[in-house]
């Protein structure tokens, strides 16, 4: 079994911007994915515009051209192709990791368990580890009974699946806004669900104006100051005694990093952040050779790592492994 440089976990554009800068040093690298190409934004809302420009999403020097002021999630994914075929990068998609095993003395490798679509499982070597796999596929769970049943989702991706469907969205923030106005006007009959007293500072500014009025109006209800205690088949509890009629649930309460993946590998985790230990000169772990890239850094605190600021950590991490690997020539 060889023994690379460096894997990757996660194609995403940080783990993608780590490949490009492995190849421009000479790294022996590999990319592994757990489902397509930038996974994370494929999961994403299907007419989702970014809020963001298209010179802040690039990499590797790349261009992104738009018609748009803001690119699209289509025009991103095309983007992020393009890069990986441009770059002709080793990446192995629908490669699951499992787990991580850290090196048991000094000089040996880190072993890396995957398994494929197929379920085949692999064993993997490498001196060094990126974890670059972002937070999207974590949501933050209610922890509330009923949140498993199927007509509950965290994950919102088009508006006509709720044509005439009386739903319950749960969250303030810029996603759940954004989802109740859609969906409103396909047909859908909106209650949005929020703890807080009102939307979130989050929400774009052009969104803003658009739900307040029509939660205003009447056109979208919305439950401020209120959780949700349980999901029944028909309808949702809140805690304020209110029950309301529902055929779909979309719970999107915001989504976080793998805390407990990567404290298996021994990471230490803060405890009120849930963000991992790290040099933030390197962006290595307390674990030798264990770095994280992208919002794999952010924990709880999702709203502090974008694509404009993650995109550059590979870069840092990989003249950091260039410059070791020369050293010890």
């Amino acid at each position: 079994m060889s023994v690379r440089d460096v894997i990757i976990v996660g194609a995403g554009p940080s783990g993608l911007a780590t490949a490009i800068a492995c190849k421009h040093f000479g790294l022996d690298y590999l990319v592994l994915e757990q489902g397509a190409l930038c996974d994370g934004i494929v999961r994403f809302p299907i007419n989702m515009v970014f809020f963001t420009t298209p010179e802040l999403m690039e990499i590797g020097g790349i261009p992104l051209t738009s018609p748009y002021e803001k690119p699209t999630r289509l025009e991103a994914l095309r983007y992020y192709r393009k890069v990986t075929d441009t770059f002709q990068l080793q990446v192995s998609l629908y490669e699951e990791v499992l787990a991580v095993e850290r090196p048991a003395s000094a000089g040996e490798p880190f072993v890396v368990q995957t398994r494929n679509a197929r379920s085949v499982t692999r064993i993997r070597e490498a001196r060094n580890v990126v974890l670059a796999m972002g937070y999207y596929n974590r949501p933050n769970l209610l922890n509330v009974p009923g949140e498993d049943l199927p007509h509950v989702t965290h994950f919102y991706k088009e508006a006509h699946l709720y044509y005439r469907q009386r739903v319950v969205i749960v969250g303030g923030k810029n996603s759940a806004a954004e989802a109740a106005l859609e969906i409103h006007r396909a047909g859908g009959y909106v209650t949005m669900v929020h703890r807080g007293p009102g939307f979130g500072e989050s929400v774009k500014y052009w969104v803003r104006p658009d739900i307040e009025n029509r939660v205003k109006e009447g056109s979208i209800a919305a439950h401020f100051n209120a959780n949700v205690i349980e999901i029944r088949a028909n309808e949702v509890m809140l805690d304020t005694g209110v029950a309301i009629p529902a055929e779909a649930v979309l719970l999107l309460t915001g989504y976080h990093a793998d805390a407990a993946f990567m404290q298996s590998i021994g990471v230490d985790i803060h405890p009120d952040t849930l963000s991992p230990r790290y040099d933030i000169d390197t962006y290595e772990t307390n674990v030798p050779g264990l770095f994280v890239a992208g919002g794999q850094l952010a924990g709880k605190r999702t709203g502090t790592v974008f694509i404009e600021n993650g995109r550059f950590h590979g870069e840092v991490i990989a003249k950091t492994l260039a410059a070791r690997a020369q050293s010890q020539s």
